[in-house]
């Protein structure tokens, strides 16, 4: 598995994996950071295949987790690109989650992010924000 920058080429990869109409992805992969990983497809004639993706932008002093989707490997070696990006900033790392994606959340907790508050309904649904604190207090 290797990961690159997200293509125009991968928006039905990456729609299909976060279950998002193909002009939101599209848009998501012109207007923000979108790296994906892929791996060797050998049913399919040694073609890459999306197995995750992970969107985020730096804002107001940290970096935001604006979507992610994956294989388990795939999203623990994706979540790595934000957080080096936010130790190399000084920044912290945020995402907001839905309370029903366990998966999601046991993925961003074994990394080490704590829940912080309550997050804006998304669909409908209550969410919780995590931060992941890399920022030395004394410096930050």
């Amino acid at each position: 598995m290797h990961v690159r920058d997200a293509l125009e080429s991968d928006t039905e990869a990456i729609a299909s994996l976060a279950d998002r109409p193909l002009e939101a992805t599209r848009d998501r992969i012109h207007g923000r950071t979108v790296r994906v990983a892929v791996t060797e497809d050998t049913a399919v004639d040694g073609e890459l295949e999306v197995v995750g993706f992970l969107a985020f932008d730096a804002r107001n002093g940290a970096v935001h987790v604006t979507d992610f989707e994956g294989t388990t490997e795939a999203v623990r070696r994706l979540l790595q690109l934000p957080i080096e990006f936010a130790e190399r900033e000084g920044m912290d790392v945020e995402t907001t989650i839905r309370n029903d994606e366990r998966e999601r959340i046991e993925a961003i907790e074994g990394i080490g992010f704590v829940a912080t508050e309550a997050g804006p309904r998304f669909e409908g649904h209550p969410t919780t924000r995590f931060r992941l604190e890399l920022k030395d207090e004394d410096t930050g």
